[in-house]
C-alpha cells in the first residue's frame, strides 16, 4: 500500500464547509443536492479530498460502536504547497476571506521555508507553505526524492 487515493474530512455543517471550500477555489462534486448533499468530492490535482458528515463518517468505521467525537487538535494536518512566499500570502488572505481561522500568520521558518497555519470551519489545520529547493510534478505535486 503505497498511496493515498482519498482523504475525508468529517464535516458538523457539510452544506458550511462546502461553501468554505468553494471560496478556497477548490472545484467540487456533489452527490445529493446542493441544500442537502450526501458527500462532497474535490476534483484537486493529485490525492482527493471529500467532505461527508462526521456522525455518518464514525458510523461507517463502526456502525455498533462509533468512535468518539472530539475537539481540539486531531494530530493530523493537511498542507498545501505553494511555489512562491507570495502564493502563500495569496491563499493565506483567501483563506481569511472565506472564513479561516489563522492560527499561525506566514513567517520564515527554521527550515529555511516560509508558511503559516489556518483551520477550516470544523477545525482541520491546513499548511500553507513554500520552500526554495521544492520541486513539483506534471501533476503539482510535490516531488519527495532520497537524500
Amino acid at each position: 500500500m503505497n498511496r493515498v487515493n482519498l482523504i475525508t474530512l468529517g464535516t458538523k455543517d457539510i452544506v458550511k464547509s462546502h461553501e468554505f471550500y468553494k471560496n478556497l477555489g477548490f472545484d467540487t462534486s456533489i452527490r445529493g443536492t446542493e441544500e442537502n448533499p450526501i458527500i462532497i468530492f474535490f476534483r484537486n490535482e493529485g490525492s482527493r479530498i471529500a467532505l461527508y458528515p462526521v456522525e455518518e463518517l464514525a458510523k461507517d468505521v463502526n456502525d455498533e460502536h462509533p468512535p468518539m467525537i472530539s475537539s481540539g487538535f486531531p494530530g493530523i494536518t493537511l498542507a498545501y504547497n505553494a511555489k512562491s512566499m507570495n502564493e502563500v500570502d495569496e491563499m493565506m488572505d483567501r483563506a481569511k476571506l472565506a472564513g479561516a481561522v489563522i492560527q499561525k500568520e506566514p513567517v520564515k521558518n527554521d527550515w529555511g521555508g516560509y508558511g503559516g497555519y489556518f483551520t477550516d470551519p470544523d477545525g482541520y489545520y491546513w499548511e500553507v507553505a513554500y520552500g526554495a529547493d521544492w520541486e513539483f510534478d506534471e501533476s503539482n505535486m510535490l516531488v519527495i526524492d532520497d537524500q
